[in-house]
């Protein structure tokens, strides 16, 4: 999301370097940071990512609806040494046209089990299925289920079960009970699955459900101090998201602005996840891939 406000200017201006992650035996364990700078026309406004087991590929997308597959090179420790990209794609509408303007707002990213790309949009409040990433999309619309979302605070989250199932959550829209809802596309079309506690300040911004079945939010809070981030999960079922925890909670400055994640397990097998800043296209911004270890 674009948050393009003189709060998040301030913000970045007093932000600390300081990196903070959550303490205790379920908490994540703070890997890597890499700053990412190019001085190219499509570079920024990162706020969908998608890593792939092993973490040597990536795909990234941006506010302006440009998908980017890269190359992630690593050390002897696992940690991200270089980012190449690969291949660059400018998503289309549903009459194969390049998006742009209010359209254009893409946030989340999802890749279905048969590599189908799975785009969230905010702004027009939508869910588009691409085939390739050269394709027409298929929009699987729910006009009356996302009717009333906030404009600016829609579709931020995407992630989808092995079962092919979509699961979006809006940035701001509540239910009646104050409550975070999870809309979940199946055979029969989108509906409110279940709902998720909303706690302090925390907006959602970013969802995947890893490879141990579990949903995972990324979450975003802005202060006069910077950005501050927090990462939940829960266990699922058909009706309810159960067992939250919460794995990660930074302070202001820790990071910039963490809005996409992936969930993925390392060539040990252990449990990680990536997250990335968008910098709405901001030079006092920076675009940074963060990397925790997390419990299984």
């Amino acid at each position: 999301m674009r948050l393009g406000s003189a709060l998040a200017v301030v913000a970045l201006l007093l932000a600390g370097c300081e990196r903070e992650g959550a303490e205790g035996p379920g908490a994540a364990q703070f890997l890597s940071a890499h700053d990412w700078e190019r001085d190219e026309a499509w570079f920024g406004g990162f706020s969908g990512l998608h890593v792939f087991a092993g973490g040597a590929r990536a795909l990234v997308l941006n506010d302006s609806a440009r998908l980017v597959d890269l190359r992630l090179t690593r050390d002897g420790a696992g940690q991200i040494a270089g980012i190449d990209p690969q291949m660059r794609w400018r998503l289309r509408s549903s009459e194969g046209k390049n998006l742009s303007g209010r359209i254009a707002d893409a946030e989340g990213l999802a890749i279905g089990p048969g590599g189908a790309l799975y785009v969230s949009f905010e702004g027009v409040h939508r869910v588009a299925r691409y085939d390739r990433p050269d394709a027409p999309a298929r929009v699987l619309n729910a006009p009356q289920v996302f009717r009333g979302l906030p404009e600016n605070g829609s579709l931020e989250g995407l992630a989808i079960d092995a079962r092919g199932r979509l699961y979006t959550l809006p940035e701001s829209g509540r239910d009646a009970a104050g409550r975070i809802p999870v809309y979940r596309r199946d055979a029969e079309g989108w509906a409110v699955a279940f709902t998720l506690p909303a706690r302090g300040r925390f907006l959602p911004v970013g969802a995947d459900i890893g490879p141990d079945g579990r949903l995972y939010v990324l979450e975003r809070a802005v202060s006069l101090f910077g950005f501050r981030s927090r990462l939940r999960r829960w266990s699922l079922t058909d009706t309810a998201a159960t067992d939250e925890e919460t794995l990660l909670t930074t302070a202001a400055g820790t990071h910039d602005n963490l809005e996409g994640l992936s969930v993925w397990r390392d060539a040990d097998g252990a449990l990680r996840v990536t997250m990335i800043s968008d910098d709405n296209f901001l030079a006092l911004q920076r675009t940074e891939l963060v990397e925790y270890r997390l419990p299984d």
